[in-house]
C-alpha cells in the first residue's frame, strides 16, 4: 500500500501499554469520527423537511439549505490546516476532546434553531469543532499503530465513515418520523458524551516532540486563502455563475493568497508544512484523487435526496434506507482493501476504484421516475465498492509520506483536500443542476402568478410548493416539475461522472504500482501488469 524503504523492520516506536490497547483506541476514533460523518449524513436526508414551513420546518429556501450545509464546510475547510498544527503542537488529545464538546454545543443550539439564519450560524460553529476532530483521529491513529498496521487500521476507519453513511440517513428518517425536525442534531449531544468519557480514559496524548518555531504567518495565510477560496465557491453555486464579481473577487483572492502561503512556506526556516512533499508524485495524485472522487460524488449526494423524495414520493427514513448498499460496501471492502491492494498495487486498485465511482454516477443519466428499487441499490452498492478502494489507499500514501511527528499536518492535508472538492462539487454540479432546471421549468410557469413565477423557477420543491397551492390545477406543472429536474440530474450525473474519469486518470499515471516481494521472480510480477525494474 506504500512504497517500501526496502531496509530492515523499524524497531517499535509506539509504547507498549499504549500498543496492548491500540484496538480499543481506534473504536474510540471511530465513534468519534462518526459524530462527524453522521451528521452530515443526517442532515442530507432533513434537506427536505428542513424546507417545509413551520411548524414542520423553518421554511429555508434552497439558498438558505445550501448555507445550512457550507457554512459547515466554510469554517471546516479554512480551519483544518490549522488544527492538524495545533494537534502537532500543543496534542492531539486535547485538541480532538476541545473539538469534540464545541461540537457538541454547536449540535445542542442549531437543534434549538428559530430561523434558517440561526440554523446556519450554529452549523458554522460545529463546523469549528468538527475541523479539530477530524485531524487529530487521523493523527492519534498514526501514533499508536506501528507502520507495518497503519494501512490495516486506516481502512478500518475508512470504513466507519462507511457506518455513519448507514446509520445517519436511518437514524435521521427515524428521528424526523418520530419528532421534530431539531432532534437530528440534538441526537449529537449524548453520542458526543460518551464520546468524550471514552476517549479521556483510553486515548493518549500526542505531538511533535521538537515542533520548532511558530509559522503565525503561514497560519494566517492559510486560514484566509482555504476561507476565501471555499466561499467563492459556494457563492458562485449560489448564484448558479462564476463570472460574478462576488464570486472572482473571494476566487482570485483566495488563490492568491495561497499562492502566497506557498511561496512562504518554500522560503521559510520553520514551514508549517514541507512543500516537498507535493514533489512526490504519488504523495500529490493520492490528494488529487481526495478532492476528484469527493467533488464528484457530493453533488450527486446533494440532489439524490431530492430525487428519492421530491421526485420519487419515498419518506426520509426510506430514503436513509436505499443508501445501505452504498454504506455496507464501504464497510465490507474499506478494511479489506490493503489485502488487495498488497497483490495488485495502489495504482491498479485505485484506478479500477475510480472506474466503479464514474460507472455509478453515469447510471444517474439512466434514472427516471419509475427506475426499479433494485437498480437503485445496485448502483449505491457499486458506488461504495469504489469508494471501498480509493480512500484507504490514498489516505495511506498521504500519511505515510509523512513523518509520524507530523502526523496532525498530514491528516489536515487529506481532509482540507476532500473538503475543497466536496464543496466545489456541490456548488458547481449544484450551479449546472439549477441552470438545467431552471431552463426547463421556465416554459411551464405560465399558469402562475406572475408574483410567485421567480421562486417558483428556483428548485424543485420551490415548483413543488406553488403547484400545491394551485391545488387540481397545479397537476401539470408537478410532472413538469419531475420532468425537469430528471433531465437536470442526467446532465448533472455526466458531469459528475467525467469528473470521476479524470481522477481515474490520475491515479493511473502517478500512483505507485505493486510493491516487489522478496524473492518474487520478475516474470510472476509481470504476470499482474508490473515492469521488471520497479522498486
Amino acid at each position: 500500500m506504500s512504497i517500501p524503504s526496502g531496509g530492515p523492520a523499524a524497531a517499535p516506536r509506539v509504547p507498549e501499554a499504549v500498543h496492548r490497547r491500540r484496538w480499543a483506541i481506534l473504536g474510540v476514533l471511530m465513534f468519534s469520527l462518526l459524530i462527524v460523518v453522521l451528521d452530515n449524513s443526517i442532515l442530507n436526508v432533513a434537506v427536505k423537511t428542513i424546507a417545509s414551513p413551520a411548524p414542520t420546518g423553518i421554511g429555508a429556501t434552497q439558498s438558505e439549505l445550501e448555507w445550512a450545509i457550507n457554512s459547515y464546510t466554510l469554517v471546516f475547510a479554512g480551519l483544518l490546516f490549522t488544527a492538524g498544527l495545533l494537534g502537532d503542537r500543543i496534542g492531539r488529545k486535547k485538541v480532538l476532546l476541545a473539538g469534540i464538546l464545541v461540537f457538541g454545543v454547536g449540535s445542542a443550539l442549531a437543534a434549538l434553531s428559530s430561523s434558517p439564519g440561526e440554523l446556519i450560524t450554529w452549523r458554522a460553529l460545529m463546523g469549528f469543532g468538527a475541523a479539530f476532530v477530524m485531524p487529530a483521529t487521523l493523527a492519534v491513529l498514526m501514533n499508536v499503530f506501528e507502520r507495518d498496521e497503519q494501512p490495516k487500521a486506516i481502512g478500518i476507519w475508512a470504513g466507519s465513515v462507511g457506518l455513519g453513511i448507514a446509520i445517519g440517513p436511518i437514524t435521521g428518517g427515524l428521528l424526523l418520523e418520530h419528532f421534530w425536525w431539531g432532534s437530528i442534531f440534538l441526537v449529537n449531544v449524548p453520542v458526543v458524551v460518551i464520546a468524550l468519557i471514552a476517549m479521556a480514559v483510553l486515548v493518549p496524548d500526542s505531538k511533535d516532540p521538537a515542533p520548532g518555531r511558530v509559522d503565525p504567518f503561514g497560519v494566517v495565510l492559510s486560514v484566509i486563502g482555504l476561507v476565501l477560496l471555499v466561499y467563492g465557491i459556494i457563492r458562485g453555486g449560489e448564484l448558479a455563475s462564476f463570472t460574478d464579481v462576488t464570486v472572482l473577487a473571494p476566487l482570485i483572492g483566495g488563490l492568491l493568497v495561497l499562492t502566497a502561503f506557498v511561496w512562504h512556506e518554500k522560503r521559510s526556516s520553520h514551514p508549517s508544512i514541507d512543500i516537498s512533499y507535493f514533489r512526490k508524485p504519488a504523495f500529490s495524485a493520492a490528494v488529487a484523487a481526495i478532492a476528484l472522487v469527493f467533488f464528484a460524488l457530493m453533488g450527486v449526494t446533494f440532489f439524490s435526496a431530492f430525487y428519492l423524495q421530491s421526485v420519487r414520493g419515498y419518506t426520509a427514513l426510506e430514503s436513509g434506507l436505499l443508501i445501505l448498499p452504498l454504506a455496507a460496501a464501504q464497510m465490507v471492502f474499506a478494511p479489506r482493501a490493503r489485502l488487495v491492494v498488497d497483490r495488485f498495487g495502489a495504482r491498479a486498485v485505485c484506478t479500477v476504484g475510480m472506474l466503479l465511482v464514474a460507472a455509478g454516477l453515469a447510471a444517474f443519466a439512466l434514472f427516471d421516475a419509475d427506475t426499479p428499487l433494485w437498480v437503485l441499490c445496485l448502483v449505491f452498492f457499486v458506488q461504495g465498492t469504489g469508494m471501498a478502494h480509493i480512500m484507504p489507499p490514498v489516505t495511506v500514501a498521504v500519511m505515510q509520506a509523512l513523518p509520524r511527528e507530523r502526523a496532525g499536518s498530514g491528516s489536515a492535508i487529506n481532509n482540507t483536500f476532500r473538503q475543497v472538492g466536496g464543496a466545489l462539487g456541490i456548488a458547481v454540479l449544484g450551479s449546472v443542476l439549477s441552470t438545467v432546471y431552471r431552463g426547463d421549468i421556465e416554459g411551464h410557469l405560465d399558469d402562475v402568478p406572475a408574483a410567485a413565477r421567480d421562486v417558483a423557477g428556483e428548485s424543485i420543491e420551490a415548483t413543488l410548493g406553488v403547484a400545491e397551492k394551485l391545488g387540481p390545477a397545479g397537476r401539470p406543472l408537478i410532472a413538469a416539475a419531475n420532468d425537469a429536474f430528471i433531465g437536470a440530474m442526467h446532465v448533472t450525473a455526466l458531469g459528475s461522472a467525467a469528473v470521476a474519469l479524470i481522477g481515474a486518470a490520475v491515479v493511473a499515471a502517478f500512483l505507485p504500482g505493486r510493491p516487489p516481494v522478496p524473492g518474487e521472480p520478475d516474470q510472476a510480477r509481470q504476470a499482474v501488469g508490473e515492469p521488471a525494474h520497479q522498486s
